[in-house]
């Protein structure tokens, strides 16, 4: 594996990961707040819709990449990859939340990561609403603006507010709830805000004490968990486990073998 980007070139590339996730923000904002849009159709399953929101937010991400970082690859859930080669590869949700956006919920966010071979190098999760931007660059702090991120200080899951997530597959959200429910009664309580970029923002910023999910994409935990990492917390990739697929687990040291042992 050779050198990373230097310490200059991450500070650009966090620069540009900020200035993507702020375009994308001003076409959702206004697009969220008429409170019109509606879903074009749905992708995986009947509950997994899209929009032209989605669509145009991925649009104006690319148009930023495409001025600052030409010769970079692009993933986006909507538009797939772009570009060849082995080099620098843009991650990027364009709207986290979407059912949430369509239904007039004020949770859903912007995520965007940049990644070389050894993992992410920055990112960048926009709430748009509230006008907060996490952002975190490999080797530097998570930050929300210009406060530094440490993720929660909780010591006992007993206490512990998880948040989590639940897939488009009914057949696999059963296979959730079934975990859940034993989870219920070891656990202070459970959050389910419905975009994952944001949910791992916020355990970050130690919001959530931990957070759990399965059946995710690159897309949604390209960023946040960059963030988590850098703000302190322990981030692992689950692997499928009693018939669920993959996923990712963020928690403070003290919290992260209990947690692991209570949802694998």
């Amino acid at each position: 594996m050779g050198a990373g980007p230097t310490a200059g070139v991450v500070r650009e590339l966090l620069e540009v990961a900020e200035e993507a996730a702020v375009a994308a923000g001003e076409v959702l904002r206004p697009r969220f707040e008429a409170g019109v849009e509606r879903a074009l159709g749905t992708k995986s399953s009947v509950t997994d819709p899209v929009s032209q929101a989605d669509l145009e937010s991925e649009a104006a991400i690319r148009a930023v990449l495409a001025r600052r970082r030409p010769a970079d690859r692009v993933l986006g859930e909507e538009g797939g990859q772009e570009g060849e080669g082995d080099g620098l590869l843009w991650v990027v949700d364009p709207l986290d939340g979407t059912a949430n956006f369509l239904q007039g919920i004020p949770l859903w966010c912007v995520s965007v990561a940049v990644r070389d071979a050894g993992g992410a190098v920055a990112g960048a999760v926009l709430d748009p609403l509230r006008g907060e931007l996490f952002s975190a660059a490999r080797d530097g702090e998570a930050r929300l603006g210009d406060a530094v991120l440490a993720g929660s200080p909780c010591g006992e899951l007993a206490r512990a507010i998880v948040g989590t997530g639940f897939a488009y597959d009914a057949g696999v959200r059963a296979g959730q709830g079934a975990v859940v429910g034993r989870l219920l009664a070891r656990i202070g309580n459970l959050r389910r805000g419905g975009a994952c970029a944001l949910d791992l923002a916020w355990a970050a910023a130690g919001r959530l004490d931990a957070f759990y999910e399965r059946a995710v994409e690159e897309w949604d935990v390209a960023a946040g968990e960059l963030l988590c990492r850098q703000a302190g917390l322990v981030v692992e990739r689950l692997p499928p486990s009693d018939g669920l697929p993959a996923g990712i687990l963020a928690a403070p040291p003290a919290l992260a073998d209990e947690l692991r042992a209570a949802v694998a």
